[in-house]
């Protein structure tokens, strides 16, 4: 399976977020080609800040492991993940993430620049299927103004 077979499936998680009126950022975590976590952002469902799409991906999938850490496992995320979610990803230890669309007012790079807030063994990739990614946040917003 291909980077964009499972970013379409992150996809699909931020369009389900979009149709509840969430920001439309969907996750999925994928082990030895196996999808075991699936998530959409829910922060006005749960009246939750810290509901984002990776957090509750990294729930799951620890959850689905039995484990605090995610070293053999990807997250394909369709947006580049804030300072918060990074965080997450860094104690996770998760070995890989592929994201979407950039983030220029809320992603880590705002914050940190080129420096990488991951585990030092984390490899990253960005614009996985980042036009399709990027048109779910302009038509979500595009929409609500």
């Amino acid at each position: 399976m291909t980077d964009e077979h499972y970013m379409q499936q992150a996809i699909i998680e931020a369009q389900k977020a979009y149709e509840m009126e969430e920001v439309p950022v969907g996750a999925i975590i994928v082990i030895n080609n196996r999808i075991i976590a699936r998530a959409h952002n829910q922060v006005e469902l749960l009246n939750d800040c810290t509901a984002h799409a990776e957090i509750l991906a990294i729930t799951a999938a620890c959850d689905f492991l039995s484990s605090k850490y995610l070293p053999e496992a990807i997250l394909y995320v369709t947006l580049e993940p804030c300072l918060m979610c990074s965080g997450a990803l860094y104690w996770s230890k998760i070995g890989r993430i592929v994201y979407g669309a950039d983030d220029k007012k809320n992603g880590y790079k705002k914050c940190c620049g080129s420096n990488n807030p991951y585990h030092p063994k984390t490899e990253l990739s960005g614009g996985v299927l980042k036009e399709a990614c990027a048109k779910l946040m302009t038509d979500f917003f595009k929409a609500r103004r």
